[in-house]
Formats: structure tokens, C-alpha cells, sequence
């Protein structure tokens, strides 16, 4: 076996491999090289090579988002850490577990001049768990830094950093190892805690006749089909589900925006909770939010085993347990209240699904109706990994078949690593993998496609509508250069010469027509990875949608 001869990369390498760490993303680069040399040449460790490190830390999402456990990403100093920070950021809103493991110069070298040095120690301190500065010699503290770190990925779910300062040579090799490690267990973080008296909560739910469970990022199969029907029987229970939600029944209601846009202010307040139930992270829909922060519900409780965000403004209580032992345990305990507060919503579900049927058979060629198309194509048993700003919106109005598995980076919400992650997710997943997105997000994340590891199956949806369509839907739209140029970001690229250059077949569709045919063609392709980029009218696609929401009523 080949060992690093710096003992501190020893240590880092074998606390990680006792505590099984072992899917290691590698960007290339000189002063991780004791890093690189000491994961790379363990058979223990699955190790993948991303040059861009953007795009490592999101691919390292992706994965850690699929297999449930911590990835760790290793990088060399100076500005190379600082491109991990979008994917920081999304791991902790999203409550992703993510090592980061940067290679440091001695702290003797930092601002005085040299090469390649910025000032790593803390540089992630807002938005990660634990910062395991290490000092250049192996030491019990260093170990316990290390273990302490990997200990907080793994049970407070989200990123960690540990900055490993090494001196040169930094390519010397040994075969025996020189350092005798030490390894925490985990029991110290992995305690759970009973659920506290339910009692008064039950007495609150039995008087109320409307009652809210709004559902925003939840994983596949976390809630049982026990509860799925408990719930759905309740007649005093509207259930609202976000695409990113994965929790289906026919009386829950997927499409919340097609329900709520055409209220009046009596629809409002009649549609208004008692009490709001809320789990899973964050919510897409704007009108959600902005309905119940206006119209505020008398108490407010969130589920999570780790935190509570106020997002409407009226958090009353915070249940720290998962949201499934939280309802097996709490249901049994309700009884029935006389209400028709499902009823009403379930007739009203019916009412706009009919009228949106009517609007898209004779809608024009639009995003809107590309994206009902796309939706309706996907395979059974897939996963869909869905970019962030209009292509997360669009699917929110759509039915998805209960069999598919939704993803999408809602944790800061941002366009910079959806394809990265999407790719991520592909290669650690055993389904076949559908990735949507719009032209912005795919060129910005264009170096997610200089991977290796992309599997045959994958396949790219591209609706390129030649800018960002999401500032055509918000308030504030002018057609004018300003906000052609400076929103928008008004132009004429195409991904076709980015897919012959990495290898993707490429497919195009500009109507209906095409749009068959390409759908059709595209998941045939399963011997290599496949785009198809579905061109769509800039200037139609707002007007579309918005008459859409005016012949909902």
C-alpha cells in the first residue's frame, strides 16, 4: 500500500475510512497532493476526478443527496476552496451532508506573498457546522477536530470544512503508516429524544375544523402510506404538495398554484387554516407564502428533526422529530371533526384541473405547454432532477405520476450547479435520470457536462427560450434594452456544439410536431448521453401563462 509520508494527510485519510467516508471528489491540484496520493491509491475508496471545482462540490451533492451519506470533495489552496461555496450553501439549506477537505499552506505562508495562499481557516463559517481548523503536525487534537467534523455531517446533516495545512514535499511517499490514529463513535451526536406530551396540540386539532399540511422538499418513501391515508381521510384536512414534495394520494393537491392565483379576498379568507402542520424544506411557490403571511393561520407547527424556519411569520411550535413518527405517534390520538374543508378543495381540484385541460388544448407553442408535454413524457420509475428558477416553476403546475422521484437544488435556489448536481445524482442513483432545465441555468453550469461519470442513460430536457424567462413572469417587465440585457440576458446560443464537444447526442424541437418526434428519439438514446433542446418563443411565453391563470376560474 501507498501511503502520503506527511502524517497529518495519514490522519485525515484513515479517520475517514474508519468512519466511512469512502466517495472522495477530487479536483486536480498541487497542494492536496498527500491527499490525493493517499485516497487514490486505497482500494477502499471510491475516488472520482472533477477539474472544476463548482462543479465537483455539486456533482459531490448530487451523489450525497441520492445515497443519503456524506461525500467529501478535496481541493488545493487558494481560490480553488472558494468555488465550493455555492454547493456549501445549497447543502446547508437543503441539510445535505458534504465534507469539505481543503489542502492549506502553513500559516507562517499566509499574507505574507506567496503563491496560491488566501485565508481558508473559517472561510465557510456562515453557512457550515463545523470548521476543523488543523495545525501542520498530527496530533490527538487534530484527530479529534477530524472526527468531531465528519461526526456533525453525518448527524446534523449539512457541510463541514477541515483546513489541512501541509509543507513541502509535498509527492513523498512511505509504505507503512506512521501515525495511529483516533476515531470517536458516534453516540454522542446520534441520540433521539421522545416525543414531549402531545396532549394540548391534540385538544387544538380536535377543535378545529380547517386544518393545512403543506409539504415542501421531502425524500422518496419518508412517509408512510398509513399516514398518506390517515391524512386524506381527515375532512378537516387539506393537504398541499410541492413537486419537490414526493408524496402523492388523489385528494392531496399538487398544483398549488393553479388552485390559489385566482382567489378573491372571500376565497381567501375561506381557504385560511386554523392550524398550518408544515415539513420537508423549502417552498417554491411564492403565492403560498405571500397568502399565508397575510392571512395567518392561528398556530403554526413544523416538523423537522433539525430545524424550524419561521417562514410565514408565525411559527407557534417546532416538533424535533421526524414528520413520520410525528404523525403515527399524533393521529391516533384525534378524532374526527365535522368540516368541508377538504370537500370544497377537492371540488375546487377538480374545476381548474378541467379548465386547464380546456386552456392547453388550444394553447399556442409555449413553455407552458412544452413543459405539460415534458411532464406527461417522463418515464415511469425515473428521477427528475429540475433546475431552479422558471423550470421549477412550471413543473409546480403540472401533475406528476406518483412513481417518479423529484429533486431540485431548493436550498438557496439558485441556477449555478443544477446540471452538476443533476449529474451527481444520475451516477449515485439506480434509476434513470431526466434532467429539465432552461438555457440560462445549462450555459452557466456548462462545465458540469467535463465529466466522466455521466451514466449512458442521461438525459438532458433544454427549454431554451433565449433568456431568462423567469424576469417575464415576474412583476417589474419592460420590453427594453435594460431589461433585455441586464434581466433577461437576451441571447442566440444553442447547445449543440457543447454536446458534439462532450460527446451528448443532440436533438432539437421547435413545435408540437418536433416535440414528438425529439421526445420520442431522445429516450430511445441509451448508448450515450442525449440533449434535446426545445426552442420556444421569448416573447409569447409570458402572455401564455398569464391568460393560463385568467381562464382558471
Amino acid at each position: 500500500m501507498i501511503y502520503p509520508k506527511i502524517p497529518l494527510a495519514q490522519s485525515i485519510i484513515q479517520i475517514c475510512l474508519a468512519k466511512g467516508i469512502t466517495d472522495i471528489v477530487i479536483s486536480p491540484g498541487s497542494r492536496n497532493a498527500p491527499l490525493t496520493i493517499g485516497f487514490a491509491n486505497n482500494p477502499d475508496f471510491k475516488c472520482y476526478s472533477i477539474a472544476d471545482e463548482r462543479c465537483a462540490a455539486f456533482f459531490a451533492l448530487g451523489m450525497s443527496q441520492q445515497m443519503k451519506r456524506p461525500v467529501a470533495v478535496v481541493c488545493t489552496s487558494g481560490s480553488a476552496l472558494l468555488n465550493y461555496y455555492p454547493a456549501i450553501a445549497e447543502a446547508f439549506y437543503s441539510q445535505i451532508p458534504l465534507i469539505v477537505i481543503s489542502a492549506d499552506r502553513p500559516q507562517s505562508k499566509i499574507d505574507i506573498g506567496d503563491g496560491q495562499t488566501i485565508r481558508q481557516e473559517n472561510v465557510f463559517e456562515n453557512h457550515s457546522l463545523y470548521n476543523a481548523n488543523l495545525t501542520e503536525e498530527a496530533s490527538k487534537e487534530n484527530d479529534s477536530k477530524i472526527n468531531e467534523a465528519i461526526d456533525a455531517a453525518f448527524f446534523k446533516k449539512g457541510p463541514v470544512h477541515i483546513n489541512a495545512p501541509f509543507e513541502e514535499p509535498l509527492y513523498e511517499t512511505v509504505s507503512e503508516l506512521s501515525v495511529d490514529v483516533m476515531t470517536h463513535n458516534f453516540a454522542s451526536l446520534n441520540s433521539i429524544t421522545a416525543l414531549e406530551d402531545l396532549t394540548p396540540f391534540v385538544e387544538l386539532w380536535n377543535q378545529s375544523k380547517k386544518k393545512l399540511v403543506l409539504v415542501g422538499v421531502n425524500n422518496p418513501e419518508n412517509i408512510s402510506q398509513n399516514v398518506i391515508e390517515a391524512l386524506a381521510r381527515d375532512e378537516s384536512v387539506v393537504v398541499m404538495t410541492e413537486t419537490t414534495s414526493n408524496l402523492h394520494h388523489p385528494d392531496f393537491i399538487s398544483n398549488i398554484d393553479t388552485i390559489i392565483t385566482p382567489f378573491n379576498e372571500a376565497d381567501f379568507e375561506d381557504f385560511c387554516p386554523e392550524i398550518l402542520v408544515t415539513f420537508g424544506g423549502m417552498i417554491v411557490s411564492k403565492r403560498i407564502k405571500a397568502f399565508l403571511r397575510k392571512y395567518k393561520p392561528k398556530q403554526h407547527w413544523h416538523v423537522d428533526t433539525l430545524r424550524a424556519y419561521d417562514t410565514f411569520d408565525v411559527l407557534t411550535k417546532h416538533f424535533e422529530a421526524s414528520p413520520n413518527t410525528f404523525f403515527e405517534t399524533f393521529l391516533p390520538l384525534t378524532e374526527a371533526v365535522e368540516s368541508d374543508y377538504a370537500a370544497k378543495a377537492i371540488q375546487l381540484k377538480a374545476h381548474r384541473k378541467e379548465k386547464q385541460q380546456q386552456y392547453l388544448s388550444k394553447a399556442a407553442f409555449s413553455d407552458f405547454v412544452v413543459f405539460d408535454r415534458v411532464i406527461k413524457s417522463l418515464p415511469q420509475h425515473s428521477q427528475l432532477q429540475i433546475s431552479n428558477s422558471s423550470a421549477i416553476r412550471y413543473a409546480q403546475l403540472m401533475e406528476i405520476d406518483a412513481s417518479i422521484e423529484v429533486f431540485c437544488n431548493r436550498g438557496t435556489s439558485g441556477i449555478d450547479g443544477s446540471t452538476s448536481t443533476a449529474i451527481g445524482a444520475a451516477f449515485a442513483s439506480d434509476r434513470p435520470t431526466v434532467f429539465v432545465t432552461g438555457d440560462v441555468s445549462f450555459l452557466y453550469d456548462s462545465n458540469a457536462l467535463w465529466n466522466a461519470y455521466i451514466p449512458k442513460n442521461f438525459k438532458i430536457i433544454l427549454i431554451n427560450n433565449a433568456g431568462g424567462g423567469i424576469f417575464r413572469i415576474l412583476p417589474g417587465h419592460e420590453e427594453n434594452a435594460v431589461f433585455n440585457t441586464y434581466f433577461e440576458t437576451s441571447h442566440q446560443l444553442t447547445a449543440e456544439h457543447l454536446a458534439k464537444m462532450y460527446g451528448f447526442s443532440y436533438l432539437t424541437a421547435s413545435d408540437n410536431n418536433s416535440l414528438t418526434n425529439g421526445l420520442e428519439q431522445l429516450y430511445a438514446e441509451n448508448k450515450q448521453p442525449a440533449i434535446l433542446e426545445i426552442f420556444t418563443p421569448t416573447v409569447e411565453n409570458d402572455s401564455v401563462l398569464k391568460q393560463f391563470f385568467k381562464e382558471l376560474v
